[in-house]
C-alpha cells in the first residue's frame, strides 16, 4: 500500500481556502515543534493551541514547557490571530491508559496510544469552542509516523464529526525549521519526549555512552 504524501494533502487544503480564515484547533506538544507550525498555519489560519500532554513528568516539567508554549505565542508574530487553551495536568489518566507497556521501547505501542489520547482531547475541544478542524504538532518530530498520526485523526473525524487537517509537518524541513525557531526565541528544548519512561531511557543511554567513553 503506497504511503499518503500529507504534505501535499495540506498543500491542497490551503489553495482550497481562498480569502476564507478557518479556526483551527492546534494540540501543542511543545513550544519548538510548534513554533514551525505556528509560523506556517497562521497565515491561513485562526488558531488556538491547545498545551495537553498528560504523559509529561514531573508536573513542574509540565509547567515550563506550558510556559515556554505561551512565550512562544507572545513573541512570535502572526498573521491571524493566535490564542491558547492551557490543559489540565491529568497524569493518572495517561498511567491508566498505558498500564502494562511500560517496557515499551519508543515510538510502540505506550506511544501510540499517548498519541490517540491527545487526539482526542484535541478533537473534544475543537468542539466546545466550535474550531472547524483540528490536528497536532506531534508530527514535526522526525521519529513521529506521520501516516500513523493522520490515520488516527481521520479515524477521531469519523466518530466525532471534527474535521482533521491532514499534514506531516516534517516535511519541507519543518523539524529544521522548528531549530531555527528555536533558537531564534531562545526557547526551552527538552532531552527527552515527556513521560518518565522516555526518561528513564535516555538516561540510561546516556549512562551507558558515558560508561563507554571511560572504558
Amino acid at each position: 500500500m503506497n504511503k499518503i504524501n500529507y504534505q501535499k494533502e495540506l498543500e491542497k487544503t490551503l489553495a482550497s481556502l481562498g480569502d476564507k480564515v478557518p479556526h483551527l484547533l492546534l494540540h501543542a506538544c511543545c513550544a519548538p515543534c510548534s513554533s514551525y507550525v505556528l509560523e506556517y498555519l497562521s497565515d491561513y489560519y485562526e488558531i488556538t493551541v491547545l498545551y495537553y500532554n498528560p504523559n509529561i513528568s514531573p508536573e513542574e516539567e509540565y509547567i515550563t514547557r506550558a510556559n515556554e508554549e505561551r512565550r512562544l505565542i507572545e513573541s512570535q508574530p502572526h498573521k491571524h490571530p493566535v490564542h491558547f487553551i492551557m490543559g489540565e495536568y491529568e497524569p493518572q489518566k495517561f498511567y491508566a491508559a498505558v498500564r502494562g507497556l511500560e517496557n515499551e521501547p519508543e515510538c510502540g505501542k505506550r506511544c501510540k496510544i499517548c498519541y490517540e489520547m491527545r487526539l482526542r482531547k484535541a478533537a473534544e475541544v475543537a468542539r466546545e469552542i466550535n474550531a472547524d478542524c483540528f490536528t497536532t504538532s506531534l508530527t514535526v518530530g522526525p521519529l513521529k509516523d506521520g501516516q500513523v498520526m493522520n490515520e488516527m485523526g481521520a479515524k477521531i473525524e469519523a466518530e466525532t464529526g471534527i474535521p482533521y487537517l491532514r499534514s506531516d509537518f516534517k516535511k519541507k524541513n519543518g523539524y529544521l525549521r522548528s531549530i531555527e525557531l528555536s533558537k531564534e526565541y531562545n526557547l526551552y528544548r527538552q532531552n527527552y519526549c515527556g513521560c518518565i519512561f522516555s526518561k528513564m531511557a535516555r538516561e540510561k543511554e546516556e549512562s551507558e555512552k558515558g560508561s563507554d567513553l571511560l572504558g
